[in-house]
């Protein structure tokens, strides 16, 4: 079991490494609000982490490959939600004030990790075959628990340490002395994300079509 275990782990430490929109946003949370902000995101982003590994494991991986309309919806979803994001950042860099204009809640925040997260269902499918490669043929709900538990466990670890990292004093500083530069860069960054899953999706679909 340990064997598969760390398999899994190193698996999805080399996605988490590579950086994502969940960093553009913790950046701009921890750099330019606070570190309690951002850490209310990274229980958003890990709870959506823990939803779509459970998920995984119980099969909708499966659902989604026998019924990609399902998935390809909620990709759309997610990649609109992704431009939303991407007007407001942007649009926040056009204010003329020399700080963030507003802050988000904890409830707000929370409820950004966990969207940006939670429309992207291609996290079920990587989750789906990191277990089906690294598990055995019949694990043991034990098994299947513990891997669910090591992924949410990694989740938890890199974000908070982004968070963490993004939060330091210098990291503030600099960030709020280039905050509308800042704010249009990560803009275009999310919007990049966003228009990349919509158009992915969109290809796929017609790619289908008869």
């Amino acid at each position: 079991m340990l064997s598969s275990l760390i398999a899994i782990a190193l698996l999805h430490w080399a996605v988490l490494l590579v950086p994502g929109f969940n960093v553009v946003l913790l950046a701009q949370l921890a750099g330019g609000q606070s570190r309690a902000t951002a850490f209310a995101a990274v229980g958003g982003m890990t709870s959506a982490t823990l939803a779509w590994a459970t998920l995984a494991v119980m099969g909708v991986g499966v659902v989604f490959s026998s019924q990609p309309q399902l998935r390809q919806g909620a990709q759309i979803a997610g990649g609109l939600y992704l431009l939303y994001l991407a007007y407001k950042l942007w649009r926040s860099g056009t204010s003329a004030a020399s700080v963030p204009p507003g802050t988000l809640s904890y409830g707000a925040a929370f409820r950004v990790g966990f969207m940006t997260s939670a429309l992207n269902p291609k996290i079920a499918l990587f989750y789906g075959s990191v277990f089906a490669t690294a598990l055995p043929p019949s694990p043991s709900w034990l098994h299947v628990a513990c891997a669910v538990v090591v992924v949410y466990l990694n989740s938890i670890i890199w974000h908070t340490s982004l968070a963490i990292a993004f939060s330091q004093k210098a990291v503030q500083q600099v960030y709020l002395r280039n905050f509308a530069r800042l704010s249009k860069v990560s803009g275009a960054v999310v919007g990049a994300f966003g228009l990349r899953l919509i158009v992915g999706t969109l290809q796929e679909l017609r790619a289908r079509m008869p």
